[in-house]
């Protein structure tokens, strides 16, 4: 009966064109629906399966195989397919299309019909020959096909079919080909198309590489590593690879090409950069449009070449505008005065389109020979241009130590990074000046008296027919190998100076001048003299003091032996009164004893033999595990400084900073990191640091004190400028009044007070900190301790916060931390400003032994200048105790209407120029803006009307602020140079000048 498959047949014939034509990732050995000829399979026995062949609409053949023996038991049909190369298949999928009817829709078929059939496989190298005996037990089983869906009869009336698709895996396949094969154990099945493929990662582009079609392993569960090749003019920037997986997908994209320069990724390749644009870097950035002034006339430009007149330097970068060099100089003009000549100019009007503008300055002196002949030469090298004749980047220079009574030529050139490399003239602005407002020089020759290691005595010849009254001389010195970048000078009365803090075995050269009432004269001619130099004559002396000192010693010994045994018991006596004295002061110390003052007596670590002991004593060791460093926020002299949380028993955990020795230390390091810990552990007040503890029984060693969250006091006032009120700032001068009052009241001497070492918490207590460098005091309060460092024998003092005696003779005292103080208070009410801003430290050292000190800042009260003017009293014995300066704090804040008085409103002077302190006076308006760094708002000066002293002696804040200096520091600057400037001129016109 085989009516059920016929009408299966017909009814596929009507399906067969919605056949699926298979995935990407698939190569197909074999598809039924695609066979143009004779499939040439075989059936055993030869009427089992019937093979039916109809064309469908587009007359392609559709090959289907049928059979359905279901009234006759014990079915055992097979269908054999034609030999399939495998190819580079590993593992093979057949896929299956089938009908079958359910048994229980064919009547009379009970235990006769099935709803399966099998699948086998057999592989050989060729295809068997013909006529080869067909053998079951050769093949190997696949599966048992079974349909997910059957068809009935009453669907056979319907016309509805019923398709089922069921694909098995085959394999592994080793051999060149295998067969199919298909056995029937009683079904009505119709097996509609057959397809045989398998899996594989077809070819692909990712990130610029190709990647080649590959084939998964027979193991589904790896993956092969596939390496990708660059597509071309793209380049490797990590190796590219992809993975290859068992269903014949791409997976885990790694590394990567980028596109050569001159090419830009579109679409998945690298193209070529069109005219007009260019790429210089590999990369998958776009093409760049070629800056202005360049161009590109081919395609895959790297570059863009620069148009004609313009040019690129060799450190400009190809994304960079071509440029060209600058033009002249705008308005240069000239000042002289009796010792220096003043050049200032404007920028060139065209900067070339570059900001790295500099200036040179080229001299000729021009004398002319007769008949109208003008000859010129390089001017004498003793020229000297200040700051430096070359590469100049303000608009104005001063000359000095030209000759008198010549004609200067100064060309000033202005270039840039492109100057030099075309041929266009030079950007010159010319002047021509005669030097005779210089008047001569009253000093012809100066002799060197005597020099030691650190200072030389010089006198000069009284001048005869000076042409008017000598007020006092000037001596400008420098080192000669730095004569072009800076140079001192200091002032007399009497002909002769003693120079002093100079380095020894050392050139100097020396000038001198006379200031008279008209006015200064022309230095002197150079004159060499060098430091270190040995006296023959100091020598002989000092051989015939060594013979008197073995004299005197001598007789001195046999006077000493004949008194020995009188006063031996004396001696003895004396000597147990003093142990028992030091060991009643040691008791004390090491007790906690507190003096009748109601502070302990600070013990300094030096004093102890062994430097561990004083650690052990003064500091607490904590075990390292309570301790969990977070952040590092800063390097100190022996290692890090960082932030974290300390948690010790019993207690909540804490902020700490915890200061660390850096590894390699040698002992004496060591000794001199934990020296600090053993002072700062000796005190307790809440004004000071205060030490949590140390680790010193692990590594690394450290030192752990209280967390202050916003750091130092000066950068902190530096980053909110003009943030605070007058009375907060007073209560933070005050808490650093209280620190340092008891660290004074201790017999402690802090050495180095700055604003820099002075600790803010987050509710504005300032607290003092950082010991490294502090000293004991003797018993008696008014005593200095005495350092061996002396200023110029390389000793680290903080020149600008330190009193005149410490730097002078390295004599420290609580007189000299109220002077330090004062430079504090300064930098609070300055906001963090620099002290003597840009002076260098000699120049401040001079200064201040001149008399001069620093003007009160803007916006300062005059109650809080005042102290600080006290605290700078020359004489140490004048200045202020702390006690008193605590107790003046505590008055302003008690009263703050104290406070309201501003420096900047007094109007009034001193009745004697003798009470005004001698601040320096500066030639031009361009020379004082250039003495405090603001140089560059000269233009705005000069444009704003002001040309001369006494013209900006004047101005307001107001004023200043409508130049256009902006910003707040730079006008607190400007403001606190013109209140000293003001005082200048007033005891200026008290002695009768004129400015």
């Amino acid at each position: 009966m085989r009516s059920g498959g016929e009408y299966c047949v017909f009814l596929f014939l009507l399906q067969s064109v919605l056949s699926d034509p298979g995935a990407t990732n698939q190569v197909v050995l074999l598809d039924t629906t695609t066979v143009l000829g004779e499939l040439d399979w075989r059936t055993y026995p030869v009427n089992g399966w019937d093979a039916i062949t109809e064309m469908d609409e587009q007359n392609r053949p559709i090959h289907t195989f049928q059979v359905c023996h279901v009234m006759e038991p014990n079915q055992n049909n097979w269908l054999r397919s034609g030999w399939i190369q495998r190819q580079a298949a590993q593992r093979v999928y057949v896929e299956l299309r089938f009908t079958l009817r359910d048994c229980n829709s064919i009547p009379w078929v009970s235990g006769t019909c099935k709803e399966t059939f099998n699948l086998f496989y057999l592989q050989t190298d060729e295809p068997l020959p013909a006529g080869t005996r067909f053998r079951p037990t050769d093949y190997a089983k696949v599966d048992t096909i079974a349909a997910d869906e059957s068809f009935t009869q009453t669907d056979l009336g319907d016309r509805v079919l019923r398709l089922n698709t069921e694909i098995r895996e085959v394999g592994p396949v080793t051999q060149k080909g295998f067969y199919l094969a298909f056995q029937d154990v009683g079904a009505c099945i119709a097996l509609v198309s057959v397809k045989v493929f398998y899996k594989r990662c077809p070819s692909t582009f990712r990130n610029l590489a190709a990647f080649p079609d590959t084939v998964p392993h027979t193991d589904s569960s790896s993956l092969v590593e596939v390496r990708g090749a660059c597509v071309e003019n793209a380049e490797e920037r990590d190796t590219p690879k992809l993975y290859c997986g068992a269903d014949g997908d791409w997976l885990v994209p790694l590394g990567r090409c980028v596109c050569s320069i001159g090419h830009e990724e579109m679409d998945g390749y690298c193209r070529a950069c069109k005219p007009g644009f260019f790429k210089a870097f590999a990369g998958n950035t776009k093409c760049s449009k070629c800056p202005p002034h360049s161009s590109s006339h081919d395609q895959a430009a790297t570059i863009c070449h620069c148009d004609k007149g313009f040019y690129r330097a060799i450190a400009d970068p190809s994304t960079m505008a071509c440029t060209r060099p600058p033009s002249a100089p705008r308005n240069l003009v000239s000042l002289i005065n009796d010792t220096a000549l003043f050049l200032q100019w404007m920028p060139p009007s065209d900067t070339g389109g570059r900001k790295d503008i500099t200036y040179n300055i080229l001299c000729q002196r021009c004398d002319d020979s007769g008949g109208g002949v003008v000859q010129c030469e390089p001017c004498e090298p003793d020229l000297r241009f200040i700051p430096r004749p070359l590469g100049l980047t303000s608009t104005s220079v001063a000359v000095v130590d030209f000759a008198s009574r010549i004609n200067y030529t100064f060309h000033v050139e202005a270039v840039n990074g492109v100057s030099g490399l075309g041929v266009a003239a030079r950007s010159l602005a010319n002047v021509t000046i005669n030097t005779h407002q210089a008047g001569p020089s009253l000093v012809a020759v100066v002799r060197k008296n005597w020099a030691s290691l650190n200072s030389i005595a010089l006198s000069w010849a009284e001048v005869e027919n000076a042409p008017s009254e000598i007020v006092d001389y000037e001596v400008k010195y420098y080192e000669k190998e730095q004569e072009q970048l800076s140079y001192s000078s200091t002032r007399t009365r009497t002909r002769s100076v003693l120079v002093t803090g100079l380095r020894p075995s050392t050139v100097y050269v020396f000038h001198v001048r006379a200031r008279t009432t008209a006015g200064y004269t022309a230095y002197s001619p150079n004159f060499e003299f060098a430091t270190g130099a040995e006296d023959p004559d100091l020598a002989d002396q000092g051989q015939v003091l060594v013979v008197v000192t073995a004299s005197v010693g001598g007789f001195s010994l046999l006077v000493i032996l004949t008194l020995f045994l009188l006063i031996t018991g004396r001696c003895q006596g004396y000597i147990k009164a003093r142990m028992k004295s030091e060991e009643k002061r040691r008791t004390r110390f090491h007790s906690g004893h507190v003096p009748f003052s109601g502070i302990k007596t600070y013990v300094d670590p030096d004093t102890y033999e062994d430097p561990t002991q004083a650690v052990q004593e003064f500091t607490k060791e904590i075990d390292p595990s309570y301790i969990r460093i977070e952040r590092v926020i800063g390097a100190g002299e022996f290692g890090e400084v960082c932030s974290g949380r300390l948690r010790l028993p019993g207690r909540s955990d804490i902020a700490v900073a915890i200061k660390t020795l850096k590894g390699g230390y040698m002992e004496q390091q060591r000794r001199e990191f934990l020296r600090e810990a053993s002072i700062m552990g000796q005190f307790n007040n809440p004004n000071i640091i205060r030490l949590e503890g140390v680790v010193t029984k692990s590594r690394p060693v450290m030192i752990v004190v209280e967390y202050m969250e916003n750091g130092a006091l000066d950068s902190f006032l530096r980053t909110r400028d003009g943030q605070f009120t007058v009375i907060q700032l007073v209560g933070m001068l005050r808490g650093i009044a209280a620190g340092v009052t008891y660290l004074s009241d201790m017999g402690y001497i802090h050495r180095d007070l700055a604003a820099r070492n002075i600790l803010v918490d987050e509710n504005l207590m300032c607290k003092v900190s950082d010991f490294g460098m502090s000293r004991v005091l003797e018993d008696d309060t008014e005593a200095a301790y005495t350092t061996t460092v002396l200023f110029g024998q390389g000793g680290k003092i903080p020149i600008r916060w330190t009193a005149p005696e410490a730097i002078a003779y390295g004599k420290f005292s609580s007189a000299s931390d109220a002077w330090s103080y004062g430079i504090v208070m300064w930098e609070v009410m300055s906001y963090g400003e620099r002290p003597y801003w840009e002076m260098s430290n000699q120049d401040v050292i001079l200064s201040i032994e001149e008399g001069y000190r620093l003007p009160a800042p803007m916006g300062c009260p005059v109650a809080l200048h005042q102290l600080m003017l006290h605290c700078w009293q020359k004489q140490a014995g004048q200045r202020p105790h702390f006690s008193d300066i605590l107790s003046f704090m505590d008055k302003l804040m008690l009263n703050p209407s104290s406070l309201l008085t501003l420096v900047n409103d007094v109007q009034s002077f001193p009745d004697s120029p003798e009470d005004m302190p001698d601040y320096p006076l500066f030639i031009s308006i361009g020379d004082w803006l250039d003495s405090i760094k603001m140089s560059q708002y000269k233009n705005n000066f000069l444009a704003a009307g002001y040309t001369t002293l006494d013209s900006i002696s004047t101005m307001s804040t107001d004023d200043i602020r409508r130049t256009g200096v902006c910003l707040i520091g730079h006008q607190r600057r400007i403001i606190s140079s013109i209140q000293s400037l003001r005082l200048q001129l007033h005891h200026i016109q008290q002695s009768g000048f004129q400015v």
